[in-house]
């Protein structure tokens, strides 16, 4: 941009808010996303970058501060890229996350006139997580990351996490630095301890998993000592050993030890037993709120055949399963499989059949055994439907279809595709299973 550089300072009205927290604004019809910049201020910017495009800035001084604009309940919002959205009310969190999914119907699946209705959110929008990853770093740091680095940002709690949470990052700081079990650092390839993942259910049990670069973790006794000395809290304790120095949080193989296997949670009236690797909704109260709206866009009567894609370990199959008359669950990891199938036997459930293997190889099988699938539902990870199960899902004609999803982006594209081919996009209801962050769930429902 002509008349601008790095280091200057202007004058910019926040009009809108990125997919990743960043306040937006125009200058002279040039895009600025600026760290800080909530609807409706007007801010002097610092300018960081200019690129081709878009220039990136950070808020260095408020003229006018907009009427969204909250104080932050958790004192390390300004460093941590935990929460991106603690500074704007929250009713226009919900509103700004129901234009977020307008907005990527529109330009990424050139869907308009859908009726996507307002973002089902949470009285109480704290302390909702039932799921912490920790960074842990050198000097006996656990945090979560600074906002756009890899630097460790203390913690001493965490607001949307359970309570138990905090109690367990005490004991392990004291822990760490009582034992000198320090955290390990990728430049020097010193340290021991790379992340710590949490699990909490609704019954105020926790499940903790320390992940090492390797397999040496000393004082393993006494941290089982001081993490189960006041009760029975702590009922699980896992090493989980990860030599990648990549971003990805668990490594392959986990040692157990101290504890229960698995650690038992519940949706609604259905128990889950869940292990470190399950997939499990972050969200107690907001995951019944989805998966009832599942049951209610599917109109199910009793009689239908349903296809569970992407199945995990069977939460949704099990939880429509006394609507319907057979679900059939699809899965590829196999450890999934196994707890899927767990579950069916703890919820003492007949009507569901768990089958290990990709979605788009297992539905054409069931058409081929001359089974009519009546209803899908999928739920995929965060890169959307692969195309061929798209053509598989149009092979099987359904008449109808409940897609949920974590991505807006990735959720416009495939009902774009659906569109396409036949089906009509009816209602997409998003719901708040992340206050405070960027991030929107959904569900869709599409009729052939």
């Amino acid at each position: 941009m002509e008349g601008v550089n790095v280091g200057d300072r202007i004058k910019l009205e926040i009009t809108d808010i990125s997919s990743e927290g960043m306040g937006v604004g125009k200058y002279e019809g040039f895009t600025f996303f600026v760290h800080g910049g909530i609807i409706g201020d007007v801010v002097y910017i610092e300018v960081l970058e200019i690129k081709k495009k878009f220039g990136i800035g950070r808020v260095v001084g408020i003229l006018e501060k907009s009427p969204y604009r909250d104080e932050p309940q958790c004192q390390h919002f300004y460093q941590c890229d935990g929460c991106q959205l603690q500074n704007l009310a929250y009713e226009k969190q919900l509103e700004f996350k129901k234009n977020r999914v307008i907005n990527s119907l529109m330009r990424i699946g050139k869907i308009e006139d859908i009726l996507v209705m307002d973002t089902i959110g949470m009285d109480y929008p704290y302390r909702y997580r039932n799921k912490v990853e920790f960074q842990v770093g050198k000097d006996y740091k656990i945090g979560f990351f600074k906002k756009g680095t890899h630097t460790v940002v203390p913690v001493e709690k965490s607001i949307i996490q359970d309570e138990i949470v905090d109690d367990i990052l005490i004991i392990m700081k004291k822990f760490m630095k009582k034992y000198k079990v320090d955290g390990y650092d990728k430049k020097s390839k010193k340290g021991i301890i790379k992340n710590l993942l949490i699990r909490t259910t609704k019954e105020n049990k926790a499940m903790v998993v320390i992940v090492t670069k390797d397999e040496y973790f000393p004082h393993k006794k006494e941290l089982i000592e001081m993490l189960t000395y006041s009760g029975n809290t702590v009922v699980s304790i896992y090493q989980n050993i990860n030599k990648n120095d990549k971003l990805v949080t668990l490594g392959p193989r986990d040692i157990k030890l101290y504890g229960e296997d698995r650690v038992l949670d519940h949706i609604g009236e259905y128990k889950f037993l869940i292990s470190p690797k399950s997939f499990f909704q972050v969200n107690h109260e907001q995951t019944k709120v989805l998966y009832d709206q599942v049951v209610e866009y599917l109109n199910l009567t009793g009689n239908e055949v349903v296809a569970d894609l992407y199945c995990g370990i069977g939460t949704i199959s099990i939880y429509i399963s006394k609507h319907v008359r057979k679900v059939y669950g699809v899965e590829v990891v196999k450890e999934a499989i196994e707890d899927a199938r767990e579950n069916l036997k703890l919820n003492n459930i007949d009507n569901v059949e768990f089958i290990l293997g990709k979605s788009e190889d297992v539905l054409p099988k069931l058409n081929e055994k001359g089974i009519k699938i009546d209803a899908i539902v999928v739920d995929p990870p965060r890169k959307g439907l692969d195309k061929s199960l798209i053509y598989s899902i149009i092979e099987a004609s359904p008449q109808r279809i409940a897609y949920v999803s974590c991505n807006p982006s990735t959720l416009a594209r495939d009902l774009g595709y659906l569109v396409e081919e036949g089906y009509k996009v009816v209602e997409v209801q998003p719901v708040d299973m992340f206050p405070h962050t960027t991030h929107v769930e959904t569900v869709s429902l599409l009729i052939r």
